[in-house]
């Protein structure tokens, strides 16, 4: 080795080699691709060797992909692309250090779910702010377009809370509006109609819990899901309460929704300008509340856009593109 490159040893007792590796070493393969270095996983050590600022570079990726593997969560190449891009995440303990105790160390932008052995965490910096505001405030309005984790990740904050004792229940709201179709022609009772409405809420938190915990918090209702209309006349205290697809909320029933909240509880509003199906889009309660709740303290807005997409990587692309033709067409 000549003198303009290093060789950097990073500790990586207590990983799962499999998911640190990745099938057929990929994760480490990319992260060499990426940062123009050389990756080995020997023994109880990752070592990265080359020129000095590549390694540096490199070096907050690494320690992230050794975290996550203690903890046995699982990622992928993409993952790893995302947080190269992003650059290094702020830390609430100096780089390289773990808490005394020996548990991974996590922060405002994560969410470790006990009890799940799984950690959530940030993949972009507008996803590091969300999850801060969600942590900060009783009130968070998240603005963005699909794939940017808004719901996913108000989902895991929720569940956090009820695993920890500080909400007694969660609720999930969504408006039931038609986007080109028509409830009444739907087969069913009004819940089998509404129901591919809430799919999407369902598949978030299957996502996080197991489904048996699910079925059983559900049955229970400690975790109640349900078309946004259901919330008139309620008061929802000891609650982490979030509304999604909010866009299609009319005024009335965003006012409605806001004015439910009781006493120790937390609401996530979720949204995307682009996909207003209602009639007139001068009547979305997410555009109304953008302006009117702005300068209130405790309620934070925060906006998200195509680089905070953590979908397949042609989302962003393709987001960009409707941009684009919206522009000219408005331009025309």
């Amino acid at each position: 080795m000549d003198s303009t490159t290093v060789e950097h040893r990073l500790a990586a007792e207590g990983a799962d080699y499999l998911l640190l590796a990745g099938v057929n070493d990929n994760n480490l393969q990319e992260l060499a691709r990426l940062s123009h270095i050389r990756v080995i996983l020997r023994g109880d050590h990752l070592i990265l060797s080359g020129e000095v600022a590549d390694v540096e570079r490199a070096l907050p990726v690494a320690e992230r992909m050794v975290q996550q593997a203690r903890i046995g969560r699982e990622f992928d190449p993409e993952d790893i692309r995302r947080a190269f891009e992003a650059g290094p995440e702020p830390r609430s303990v100096p780089a390289g250090r773990d808490r005394g105790n020996g548990a991974p160390r996590h922060s405002e932008s994560e969410v470790l779910l006990a009890g799940l052995k799984k950690l959530i965490s940030s993949k972009s910096e507008g996803q590091r702010v969300y999850l801060e505001a969600i942590a900060r405030n009783d009130i968070v309005v998240a603005i963005g377009p699909a794939g940017t984790g808004k719901t996913y990740l108000a989902v895991a904050a929720a569940v956090d809370a009820l695993r920890k004792n500080r909400v007694k229940r969660i609720i999930l709201a969504r408006p039931a509006v038609e986007a080109g179709e028509n409830l009444g022609f739907l087969p069913g009772d009004l819940q089998e109609k509404v129901d591919p409405y809430l799919r999407p809420l369902y598949d978030a938190l299957e996502d996080i819990m197991p489904a048996d915990w699910v079925r059983r918090a559900i049955e229970s209702r400690t975790i109640e899901i349900a078309p946004l209309a259901y919330m008139r006349g309620r008061t929802l205290a000891d609650a982490f309460v979030i509304l999604d697809e909010a866009q299609n909320a009319t005024g009335m029933q965003m006012k409605m929704f806001l004015t439910r909240l009781g006493l120790n509880s937390r609401v996530v509003i979720t949204g995307d300008k682009t996909q207003i199906d209602l009639p007139r889009r001068e009547d979305s309660g997410l555009l109304q509340i953008e302006v009117i709740l702005r300068d209130i303290d405790g309620i934070a807005m925060i906006y998200l856009d195509e680089v905070d997409v953590v979908r397949h990587r042609l989302v962003k692309d393709i987001i960009r593109a409707y941009a684009t033709a919206d522009d000219t067409r408005q331009e025309g």
